[in-house]
């Protein structure tokens, strides 16, 4: 896991911000000044023209998602805390402020803050592999406390001090090569704790590259922490379905893709590969795609829900308005398209 620092300074996989909509090409200008400042490390400079820009637009995700990564690498940690834990709270769909969270939360060694920051990272996002990676290393890190500590209270315990090899062995292959984990002794004087896994370990998602525009706050009901605390499971599925609508506008592929369960039966006789790579290539051939949905009704029968409304769409001059009915099922946290039918 690394610290949340410039992405030159560590090449990670880029993760991208989810956007609701396009921001326009002058936004992403502004953006890209201020990604480029933090590239080169020149920190002042990229804190005054993000500040500068969310003196107009004090609600827009992505430059309060740089600031945060520039008050991190400017070792403002607490500052940065807060501006990470104001975008959970703003924009609780977008998993990488959680996943920044647990890189300063691990930081300073409080990690058990970490796990709960990056379990809503994949409960927002359950296919964002950094967060995954991250929460194995800080369970990690947890064990090797964990262990240490039981060699305080039974020094004679055998069966730990392997454990904790394995551990150091995983997070220093290089130091660790061609060792074997040490057997403790029958009785050691005083155990001395074994290194655990380094905080430094932890991976942030580094500065977005991506255009991303203010996405509606969710209320408490429809969050993915209202979801934790048992809530209308109705307000649930309505925003399932608004984020399908809201990928599709977006032309946020994956995560349109992702609103559809495994048990949905596409229209006709296509497979589901053949379905999906027609709904890429439609979406991906569009300049621009508005998709508003008027009347919204939900209903909810146990796992089952229906979701009736008028869907206005737009896109490259076509203009439809139709009656549509989506059919979803509950799959753990997640409520997903299993029927979509027009017109009734």
């Amino acid at each position: 896991m690394k610290h949340a620092r410039s992405a030159v300074l560590h090449p990670l996989r880029l993760m991208i911000l989810t956007a609701a909509m396009l921001a326009s090409s002058a936004h992403a200008d502004e953006y890209a000044d201020v990604n480029q400042l933090v590239r080169a490390g020149k920190l002042p400079e990229a804190m005054v023209k993000a500040d500068q820009y969310l003196a107009t637009k004090p609600k827009d995700p992505q430059m309060r998602f740089l600031k945060g990564v520039i008050q991190r690498d400017s070792g403002k940690t607490s500052d940065a805390i807060g501006t990470f834990t104001r975008l959970t709270e703003d924009y609780p769909e977008l998993p990488e402020p959680y996943n920044n969270l647990a890189v300063l939360y691990a930081g300073q060694s409080q990690y058990d803050k970490a796990r709960a920051a990056l379990e809503m990272a994949i409960r927002t996002n359950p296919s964002y592999a950094t967060a995954h990676e991250n929460l194995g290393d800080v369970y990690a890190k947890l064990a090797s406390q964990a262990y240490n500590k039981a060699l305080q209270l039974d020094s004679t315990n055998a069966a730990v001090a392997p454990k904790l090899a394995l551990i150091r062995e995983l997070f220093n292959p290089a130091g660790a090569k061609g060792q074997r984990p040490a057997v403790a002794p029958a009785a050691p004087a005083a155990p001395a704790p074994v290194a655990a896994p380094p905080a430094s370990a932890i991976r942030p998602a580094p500065p977005p590259t991506s255009v991303v525009a203010p996405v509606p706050p969710q209320s408490p009901a429809t969050s993915p922490a209202g979801a934790a605390a048992g809530v209308n499971p109705t307000k649930e599925a309505e925003a399932a379905v608004r984020a399908w609508a809201s990928a599709w506008a977006a032309k946020d592929v994956k995560s349109y893709l992702a609103s559809y369960g495994k048990e949905f039966a596409p229209p006709g006789s296509m497979s589901r590969a053949q379905w999906e790579a027609e709904r890429k290539q439609r979406i991906g051939s569009k300049s621009s795609i508005s998709i508003k949905l008027e009347n919204l009704n939900v209903t909810v029968n146990g796992s089952k829900a229906t979701a009736k409304f008028r869907q206005d769409y737009r896109a490259s001059g076509l203009a439809v308005s139709s009656r549509k009915t989506l059919e979803l099922i509950k799959s753990g946290d997640r409520w997903q398209i299993v029927k979509e039918s027009t017109g009734s």
